[in-house]
């Protein structure tokens, strides 16, 4: 036990439902107290998302207490001791403690039981094993409140013994540090996960890509980026970046930082693959990407460079045709490392100025539409099929090179002449 205290630092510690459910779960002699990244994160003054609960009841027992208490129970993960409750239309996993008696590097097989200590030492960082009684008192077992107070990243126990457990705890531990850590990361978490990194490629993607993004998604992750690709992580589980680098990286946060852009872990991760789009398309496919990922990672690797002395009428052209998104992320990426350049480069910043404004316009244009339609033609004399296609396509790349303007007038008159010269 310790005098530290998440009171008065989390509000949503004082909710009635939340504490009702911790009091029907310590009835008799029984306990629960909030687990993990709830506790760190009220103690960093940084915002909750998920409110974790560790008990000592069983499963049964934990939905039995929850549904007397008038909430509502779901069994999500009750062979590995995990009930969700619903209470006061917020979920809480409740966990019964556990102890691992057998793992493989990706799953373990668990035991319930009573021992807090127990408990805490089978999760992976002392940072994430704090817990808080209903009162808000911290309870640490595994040195974690010196750990979060140093903004120092360390595995519970032996490095190597809790990646074994669970070799996603290798990106993980980047993860964490690129949120949470300063400094070097530990030196025992760094030589083993780079002793280890080859577990990684027991790990199904789905898990892979969900902590690059988490990664990605920090604050700063250039240092974490860094470690990784020193401990040879980096290229394990994304070889695009081998060869172009992680250069980039340090440049965008500081456009981002200065620009007010928010952290986009895709814009990140652009920054440091090529934009090759079969590659491109065969790293979506590996990492089982969503289907707007793909996307946006293939539009942006087809997209051309704009140069950035480019008129915006000659810009606008070009949005009307090409995919926005996959333009943006060009400009941004090609803004940030111009003013990166131009520390040292003052030309830079008359290139970076040109990127600037044709990102602006960018976000103030919205794409026109075009003033035809088939029907239109018809009266003219158009008849459809393919001649109309290619009529009507006609006079869209008039009205384009035009910078839009000509009207729907004109376009018929255009339209009624290119007609009555085919007849």
């Amino acid at each position: 036990m310790t005098g530290a205290t998440i009171a008065g630092r989390a509000a949503w510690l004082a909710d009635g439902d939340l504490q009702k459910l911790l009091a029907a779960l310590c009835a008799g002699d029984e306990k629960a107290r909030i687990a993990g990244g709830a506790v760190r994160n009220a103690l960093l003054g940084e915002d909750v998302s998920d409110i974790d609960i560790a008990t000592t009841t069983t499963p049964e027992e934990t939905t039995r207490r929850a549904e007397k208490a008038g909430f509502r129970a779901v069994p999500t993960g009750a062979e590995h001791g995990t009930i969700t409750v619903i209470a006061g239309h917020r979920p809480y996993e409740v966990t019964t403690l556990r102890a691992d008696v057998e793992t493989d590097g990706r799953r373990a097989r668990v035991v319930f039981g009573r021992d807090w200590k127990a408990d805490a030492e089978r999760r992976d960082f002392t940072i994430n094993g704090l817990y808080a009684e209903a009162d808000g008192t911290v309870v640490d077992m595994v040195g974690g409140l010196t750990d979060l107070a140093e903004r120092r990243l360390r595995f519970i126990g032996d490095a190597e013994t809790r990646i074994r457990e669970d070799y996603l705890r290798i990106l993980r531990f980047f993860r964490f540090f690129a949120w949470y850590g300063d400094g070097r990361p530990d030196a025992e978490g760094l030589k083993a996960s780079a002793r280890l990194k080859e577990g990684l490629d027991r790990l199904s993607a789905e898990r892979v890509w969900a902590e690059l993004k988490k990664l990605l998604g920090a604050p700063d992750p250039s240092r974490a980026l860094l470690w990784m690709r020193q401990a040879g992580v980096l290229s394990r589980v994304l070889p695009e970046s081998e060869r172009w680098g992680i250069d980039a990286i340090p440049g965008l946060i500081r456009a981002e930082a200065d620009l007010g852009w928010a952290a986009d872990p895709m814009l990140r991760l652009e920054a440091i693959v090529p934009p090759d789009a079969e590659r491109m398309s065969a790293l979506a496919e590996r990492l089982k990407m969503s289907k707007a990922e793909t996307a946006r990672l293939g539009e942006w690797a087809l997209a051309k460079p704009v140069a950035p002395e480019t008129t915006e009428g000659a810009f606008a052209r070009l949005l009307y045709r090409a995919d926005q998104q996959a333009l943006s992320d060009r400009l941004k990426l090609d803004l940030a490392a111009a003013r990166a350049r131009a520390v040292h480069q003052s030309e830079e910043l008359v290139k970076a100025g040109g990127f600037a404004r044709l990102l602006k316009f960018l976000g103030r244009w919205s794409r026109p539409a075009f003033p035809l339609r088939g029907a239109d033609v018809i009266p003219l004399g158009a008849k459809p099929g393919p001649m109309m296609g290619a009529l009507l396509a006609h006079l869209e790349l008039e009205w384009i090179d035009s910078g839009f303007v000509l009207g729907r007038d004109e376009l018929l008159s255009r339209a009624a002449a290119r007609i009555g010269h085919q007849d």
